[in-house]
């Protein structure tokens, strides 16, 4: 066999298994339309006015989530943790932070 033989065979072959191994990754779209996609979808509801109900409110809680002294202590823990973390920082050697202050 010549040179030119087996690269022209060469490079046919390698077209072949490209083509083969693009083939694969082709997806049938016999039967589909473009409109599909939307038939899909669902359909979102239309408001008469087109504007968001901004004013609906969910009803008032009869009781607080938090009671004044769940609150309290709440900030109490708060705080020490804070301070925990802190003296902490400043125990690894970290630098001098500004304290926040307390409103």
């Amino acid at each position: 066999m010549s040179k030119d033989v087996k690269i022209a065979s060469r490079a046919a072959a390698a077209l072949l298994l490209l083509s083969l191994s693009l083939g694969g990754c082709a997806t049938s779209t016999a039967g589909l339309s473009l409109m599909d996609g939307r038939a899909e979808a669902p359909a979102h509801p239309k408001k008469a006015d087109g504007y968001l109900p901004v004013h609906d409110l969910p009803p008032k809680r009869e009781k607080p989530a938090m009671t004044a002294d769940e609150r309290l202590k709440l900030e109490k823990e708060l705080i020490a943790v804070r301070d925990r973390q802190v003296s902490a920082g400043k125990a690894k050697g970290g630098g001098a932070r500004a304290q926040p202050t307390n409103p």
